[in-house]
């Protein structure tokens, strides 16, 4: 270990490492932080339980599949030495291929491009041994790949791009293919400390067919390749790869057989008896030669030393130890929820909302972000959001440059969000947290789009019963569907956020659009309350305005009333005008006489043309919305970790302003 320490201390500071509460990550970082203090973990929520023992201050929560949170990151820390351990996919669980590809590449790639502008002095990446796919018989690093599976497809391109970006871009970067990693703090229900789990109690658990090969390494041996490979970092090592691993094949039916030895299980081992991994193969094993002749790194704990200090790992572990591991795995597999809040003169409220939104996620045991959009209010709602975003990484604040109203707030917030749900809410506390329980309860029954249904308000009469009449008539007049008296509050599948976002109008419709992209919906009722803090913005002009935007935005009935009422009278003034023709030839004295009748008739035709142009100006006016092409949008400053990052046109971040 001193001889780590050394290498340890050589390294260029602020060191990162990412995806620091996996297994491999935890390990590094520890062993990282053990030397000093200029080093940084990367958490995708929370530090989970590897990282349990380690301060807060050491921990960063940032999603790296979001491309802001990324380069909010490398914005505050500014790291020079970067161990990336990120990846998704490797786990027979980790199914989803648009997840797998988002994880190891895309969000790889938006890494690198942060980078760039902030140079660092080593980037060390984890690959993987899959990376070969098939050719997995000792393979030399430069041997064509075969892949086998989206997880070997998408570490294989992330290898492609450092190539090509330390070879031709001169990035210092370099991928570490790692074969089977093992040692403290894996994965409970892993091969290796099941099976010592097990042994350590006189038994074997289930094995696959003994015939199929490892090549397990060390986590310590794999943690010292990391940290050699950054020391180590020159030009002609740029983009390189090399093969972390022992270099030798073990064979399940091998493994059983140590273990047996090692910890004195009499039972004979029941391979065959598991269903293996559809990418298990027969020969699967390293050549670590480059490593050893470049890094100067080769595997110095054996086998049997290696599961002799994991086995001391895996018996400190109590009971409780057991049923805690077991839980926060049930809880990762749980899906997760952005709460995006739109904020107008919501400064009192906010704490609240927080507080409220935290207890409800807390009590559902689900991974969460709360997105407050700060749209343009001229009160301190930003203060606000920064003060809760020091203390609380679940918390993320969006700044606009004016108020571009709340349903481009919502639209704002979801283009930025990352979890696999999105519920919306209105600043003002008039939508309860609390009901997202049953959102979510509804969610895993199966249905796509919980909305809330206000069954009862509480406001005068006159106005309760303005907004039921609008919802009916909006209802009567829409070409969708319209369920009533449902607002902007609701929880939305991914996928539905998705083709929300991709409807292109400016004018933009929360409530409508919801109806209109379908998927399977219910309502869940609630009692609407007052609100909690201040006078609400809402007044008869603007409640007139939000009618005109539903109506205009999802029904043409406006324009099939005006030729309708257009056919109709022109058959009535047929009518009139044959029926005076012929009182004026036939009984000229009883015709009508005087202007008032003229007069009448100009007056209710021109008030129906003034009307006619009216309608059809509202739809002009959208279209003149949509054509020019102007931003929905603009965002000022993003809030993360208390920190107010101000953002350039393009989305970037400007270096040179913060707070």
């Amino acid at each position: 270990m001193s001889s780590l320490a050394t290498y340890i201390r050589a390294l260029d500071g602020p060191i990162l490492v990412t995806g620091a509460s996996g297994f491999i990550g935890a390990n590094l970082f520890k062993q990282l932080l053990a030397v000093r203090r200029d080093v940084y973990g990367v958490v995708r929520q929370d530090k989970g339980w590897r990282l349990a023992d380690v301060h807060d201050e050491r921990v960063i929560s940032a999603d790296l599949t979001d491309a802001n949170a990324t380069r909010h990151m490398i914005e505050t820390v500014k790291p020079r030495t970067v161990f990336d351990c990120v990846a998704y996919g490797a786990y027979s669980f980790e199914e989803q291929p648009e997840l797998i590809y988002r994880t190891n590449f895309s969000a790889l790639a938006h890494l690198m491009d942060r980078l760039a502008e902030h140079p660092v002095a080593a980037y060390v990446h984890a690959g993987s041994s899959s990376e070969y796919g098939t050719v997995s018989a000792g393979p030399a690093e430069h041997d064509q790949r075969e892949a086998n599976s989206h997880y070997a497809v998408s570490k294989g391109a992330a290898s492609d791009l450092l190539q090509y970006l330390g070879r031709h871009k001169g990035v210092p970067c370099v991928n570490l293919r790692l074969y089977s990693v093992y040692g403290p703090l894996e994965d409970t229900s892993r091969l290796i400390p099941n099976l010592l789990r097990q042994a350590l109690a006189g038994s074997l658990p289930p094995l696959v067919d003994p015939a199929i090969s490892r090549d397990f390494v060390h986590v310590d041996d794999v943690c010292r390749a990391f940290v050699l490979a950054a020391v180590k970092m020159h030009p002609d090592l740029y983009g390189q790869s090399f093969n972390i691993g022992s270099g030798v094949r073990t064979t399940i039916g091998e493994l059983a057989e140590l273990t047996r030895s090692l910890f004195d299980v009499s039972e004979a081992p029941a391979c065959g008896t598991m269903s293996a991994r559809r990418w298990d193969l027969t020969d699967w094993y390293a050549n670590p030669a480059k490593a050893s002749e470049l890094l100067g790194w080769k595997a110095q704990i054996g086998l049997s030393e290696g599961l002799t200090r994991t086995a001391e790992w895996v018996r400190a572990l109590t009971d409780s130890d057991m049923q805690l591991l077991t839980k926060k795995n049930a809880n990762t597999r749980k899906r997760s929820v952005s709460a995006i809040i739109a904020c107008y003169k919501d400064e009192q409220a906010i704490p609240v909302m927080h507080r409220r939104l935290t207890d409800t996620f807390q009590k559902l045991g689900v991974d969460y972000e709360i997105i407050f959009v700060n749209d343009g209010s001229p009160d301190d709602c930003a203060g606000a959001i920064e003060r809760l975003s020091q203390t609380d990484p679940h918390v993320i604040g969006i700044s606009h440059s004016r108020n571009f109203g709340s349903q481009m707030a919502f639209r704002s917030g979801m283009e930025l969000c990352t979890k696999d749900s999105v519920v919306l809410l209105d600043g003002d506390l008039q939508d309860p947290p609390e009901l997202i329980e049953q959102f979510y309860a509804q969610w895993e029954l199966g249905h796509d789009v919980i909305y809330g249904r206000r069954v009862r308000r509480e406001m005068p009469w006159f106005w309760g019963l303005m907004y039921k009449a609008f919802y009916r008539v909006f209802a009567a007049f829409s070409y969708v569907p319209m369920p009533r008296d449902a607002g902007d509050f609701s929880l939305m599948d991914r996928r539905v956020v998705g083709w929300l976002l991709n409807c292109p109008e400016r004018d933009l419709f929360v409530r409508g659009l919801r109806a209109y992209v379908g998927f399977r919906q219910t309502g869940v009722d609630y009692v609407r309350p007052e609100r909690m803090f201040g006078r609400s913005t809402n007044n008869l002009l603007k409640n007139i305005g939000w009618a005109k935007k539903g109506i205009f935005s999802f029904s043409d009935t406006p324009l099939t009333m005006l030729t309708a009422a257009g056919v109709v009278l022109l058959f009535l003034s047929f009518c009139v005008a044959l029926t005076l023709i012929g009182l004026k030839l036939f009984f000229p004295d009883i015709a009508p006489k005087g202007a008032t009748t003229i007069l009448l008739a100009i007056l209710f035709f021109g008030s129906l043309n003034l009307f006619a142009v009216g309608v059809v100006g509202e739809y002009v006016a959208k279209i003149m919305t949509e054509v020019k092409g102007r931003p929905r949008l603009i965002r000022s400053a993003l809030i993360r970790h208390g920190r107010s990052t101000r953002l350039l046109p393009d989305g970037k971040v400007d270096a040179g302003w913060g707070r």
